[in-house]
């Protein structure tokens, strides 16, 4: 998938709205992982440094279309000044005379940040009138928000309409990477998918079962894959109305040869709650009242040497209970070995919000291939689904096809 980027952009002097994904955690008015800000970093300085005038654009939470002061954007952006070693100043609205004369008085190289786009419910609902006065703001449009591409929003789709859009550095690297995976992983090719439901991953996991070797599955979907074996998994979550799915997707990694690792023994817990008592026991012997929430060492030996080999590895979704620290050590560990794959020389692709902040809560995403932004958007991505924001940018013309020579007939001799 080969989009025209802001490289292909003559961005000297124009005004350009470039659609990020600054929708990052707060506590006490301060970001606490600005990893989607720096991701975002690359495309901006180069808009910077060729003179344009940048007009960044983002959503924070989910305020419905009301305003909230705890979700403004002011936090971001003085995140974003530490980063650039500039000030960035933020719009008291997206809209508005106020917004507008401030647009107005940007000059070559400045930036500025306009406020959380989904204090107005015509965002979210893409709504002409909005998106107009969106675009009126600027000459092109960039989008450097794979986060938010899989919906058809304002700011992702409605501007895009209105203004020759490109995408930016992040998003071209996400789309590379991706597609990468669906197209032409080098062999072994391995996914790890956890999280709480196989219902939200189940088209992945079809997607993705003619491409793999090895599927290791864990968390919260890994007990309904388990009650499709016969195991009884007490009071642990678990999608009772998809056991047949999953006896579906087993069946068919043992028709496409896809080695499947599930856990042979798991940390279990009375409550799902911090300080509560827990134990680590093989997968056949669980409590009636009992809840699964890790896996065990064993597991996790299990899956190491699966993933042994891999040149290629997608992760999406934890092991565990992430969020309880007493339950997030399987996930943990999983991010330290994959660190350890990538460093030997495979493609090791991380995907969604608990797995990537196992990683980085470890210091350990410089070490990966690529990490995701788009938790939804990747999954989407990799269902083989068309994502609007994706869509609604320039492909990048094919190139002429070559001239074919023509042999010259030999020059008569003169007689």
């Amino acid at each position: 998938m080969d989009k025209l980027t802001v490289r292909d952009a003559d961005v000297t002097g124009k005004r350009v709205f470039v659609r990020v994904d600054f929708n990052v955690p707060l506590e006490d008015g301060k970001v606490t992982d600005d990893s989607r800000i720096r991701a975002a970093v690359p495309t901006i300085h180069y808009l910077l440094t060729h003179g344009a005038r940048v007009i960044l654009a983002s959503h924070l939470g989910r305020p419905d279309g009301k305003v909230q002061d705890g979700l403004r954007l002011r936090p971001v952006a003085e995140r974003l000044s530490q980063i650039l070693g500039r000030n960035v100043p933020v719009t008291g609205d997206a809209l508005g005379i106020g917004t507008v004369d401030a647009v107005k008085r940007l000059r070559n190289g400045e930036i500025l940040l306009l406020e959380n786009l989904r204090f107005h419910a015509a965002e979210e609902k893409n709504d002409p009138a909005f998106a107009r006065q969106l675009a009126d703001y600027a000459d092109l449009y960039v989008n450097d928000a794979f986060g938010t591409a899989h919906r058809a929003h304002a700011s992702t789709v409605g501007v895009a309409k209105l203004l020759p859009p490109y995408a930016g550095f992040l998003m071209e690297r996400e789309l590379a990477m991706l597609s990468k995976l669906m197209e032409n992983p080098i062999r072994p090719f391995a996914a790890i998918v956890g999280g709480a439901k196989i219902s939200g991953k189940l088209k992945v996991l079809d997607t993705l079962m003619s491409r793999l070797d090895v599927l290791v599955l864990g968390g919260g979907m890994a007990n309904t894959f388990l009650l499709a074996q016969g195991k009884a998994v007490g009071k642990s979550l678990a999608e009772h109305d998809m056991v047949e799915e999953a006896r579906r997707v087993l069946a068919a990694a043992e028709k496409a040869g896809v080695k499947v690792i599930l856990p042979v023994d798991v940390v279990v817990a009375k409550e799902v709650t911090r300080g509560t008592e827990y134990k680590t026991i093989p997968a056949e012997k669980i409590p009636a009242s009992w809840h699964i929430v890790d896996v065990g060492r064993a597991t996790l030996d299990l899956m190491e040497e699966a993933l042994a080999t891999a040149q290629t590895v997608f992760w999406n979704g934890p092991l565990g209970v992430f969020e309880i620290p007493s339950f997030a050590h399987g996930t943990r560990a999983i991010a330290r070995y994959l660190a350890t794959r990538a460093d030997a020389g495979a493609t090791v692709v991380v995907g969604g919000g608990d797995s990537v902040a196992a990683i980085t809560q470890q210091g350990l995403a410089d070490r990966f291939t690529h990490i995701s932004t788009g938790g939804g958007a990747s999954l989407e991505f990799l269902e083989g689904r068309e994502l609007p924001g994706v869509a609604i940018l320039q492909d990048r013309p094919a190139p002429p096809p070559k001239a074919r020579a023509t042999k010259r007939a030999p020059a008569k001799s003169a007689t």
